[in-house]
């Protein structure tokens, strides 16, 4: 199998992955900086225990940057995935939703088990799968790239935590960071003893959060490429979140939630009423404050307020209603309303959509600004749009963002936003690759 060389600098050392087939000849400049100001610092303890030292809160997107169009990506245990163009219309009462399929193809050999699309209008949608592989697409051009084929088990999760950083995780124990330029591998951390279930980088994407099948919850140090520290859980977790803000995280097994702030103390447990099988925050639409969506078997995505004060559990206030089966995932995005809407006094520039996929085959949209401030008990919320499969068992979802509301006409060939962005691209690459790379095995430490 040909494998393409990567150029190395005379002082570093990167390892490639072994790749499919030759990937495309490289974009230029398709990054935006990290915060070189750290939001969060770590420090190690004898239990495995982290440390916070300092927080900044991220700032909240811009209006102008927010995307006016939307692409739900979703795989299936038929090894096909759906791609469907979502838009927002002006209508009577507003705006209305519309999901129109751009292309459904088999894009593996073995059932599609993770797919995450690169933020901030990345051109970039990888796809993992039960055969080992992770591929590579481009999205725009709806054009496979390369496979990547770092990990020897299935691949379980992937996420982009920049545009030009891709994180995927696998059965085989290891996580793996390559480089979305040419697809180098960055960090490779070990440490894990079996099946990675589920990986959350923080918001200032300095480090990461991992469980798997050893009931071991890890921290990862992304910018040395190490472990920072680690405790054992008592049960198994599937599925690992951080907050909006970064000041808690949970990590979810079955039907309970288990709440932990940044020092990896135990908040809070929710029992919920139905086996889980996604969670994800998320900020109000009306109001201030987060909320945390929990998909399950109950037919219905749940919505939790989550308190300002950390001491307080937080609760059921509505639900997302629709399938007719369990709930696989559930995803947002924010976007931005179409002008005309505008001229209401009641209407807002933006909305956040909630879309999720079901074991019935089906694909809906919300709208989470149909959720108040003050939701009235028992509030349910119905999908504005949706798609049907017609019986695929769907697996993962993603969402990737449309062109901005505030994207300007090509100058040159080349998008206004885009130019501006040039000479940050740089500035990302240095700041993930300050630390020589490090393959290292964390030794599980002593409880």
């Amino acid at each position: 199998m040909a494998e393409r060389k990567a150029t190395r600098k005379p002082e570093r050392n990167l390892k490639k992955a072994r790749i499919e087939k030759p990937l495309a000849k490289k974009e230029k400049n398709q990054r935006q900086p990290v915060n070189s100001d750290p939001a969060v610092s770590f420090s190690s303890k004898d239990k495995g225990k982290a440390k916070e030292t300092a927080r900044n809160t991220p700032k909240p997107q811009e209006q102008s940057s927010l995307p006016s169009s939307f692409v739900l990506v979703a795989g299936s245990y038929e090894r096909l995935l759906y791609g469907l163009n979502g838009t927002v219309i002006p209508s009577e009462s507003g705006y209305e939703f519309h999901l129109k399929p751009i292309f459904i193809f088999p894009a593996h050999v073995s059932c599609i088990k993770a797919v995450a699309a690169s933020p901030n209008g990345g051109k970039w949608l990888a796809t993992g799968s039960a055969d080992e592989i992770v591929k590579v697409w481009d999205l725009g051009r709806r054009k496979e790239i390369g496979g990547l084929m770092q990990h020897q088990g299935s691949i379980t999760y992937l996420q982009f935590p920049s545009r030009s950083h891709l994180l995927s995780a696998s059965e085989d124990g290891t996580l793996c960071l390559f480089h979305a330029r040419d697809w180098t591998v960055l960090r490779s951390l070990k440490g894990h003893k079996g099946r990675v279930n589920s990986v959350a980088v923080h918001p200032s994407g300095k480090v990461a959060l991992s469980v798997g099948q050893d009931k071991v919850l890890r921290m990862w140090d992304l910018m040395r490429g190490k472990g920072s520290a680690s405790t054992k859980l008592a049960k198994e977790g599937e599925v690992v979140r951080w907050s909006i803000t970064g000041s808690s995280f949970v990590v979810q097994s079955q039907s309970s939630i288990d709440i932990f702030s940044t020092d990896m103390a135990l908040r809070h447990t929710i029992t919920h009423p139905s086996r889980i099988h996604s969670v994800r925050f998320c900020k109000r639409v009306n109001g201030e404050g987060e909320l945390l969506l929990v998909a399950a078997e109950d037919k219905k995505v749940s919505i939790y307020n989550v308190p300002e004060d950390p001491e307080q559990l937080p609760m059921i206030i509505a639900e997302m209603i629709g399938h007719s089966n369990r709930v696989k995932a559930v995803e947002t995005l924010d976007i931005a309303l179409p002008q005309p809407t505008l001229n209401n006094k009641d209407m807002r520039g933006m909305t956040t959509i909630v879309c999720t996929i079901s074991s019935d085959g089906k694909i809906f949209v919300y709208d989470l600004a149909a959720l108040p401030a003050k939701p009235d008990d028992n509030l349910q919320l119905h999908p504005l749009t949706e798609y049907d499969t017609k019986g695929t068992r769907l697996t993962c979802l993603t969402i990737a963002e449309g062109r901005p509301s505030g994207d300007s006409k090509p100058v040159n060939g080349k998008r206004k936003h885009e130019e501006e962005e040039d000479g940050s691209e740089e500035e990302e690459e240095n700041e993930w690759e300050a630390q020589p790379e490090v393959e290292e095995e964390v030794e599980e430490e002593s409880e």
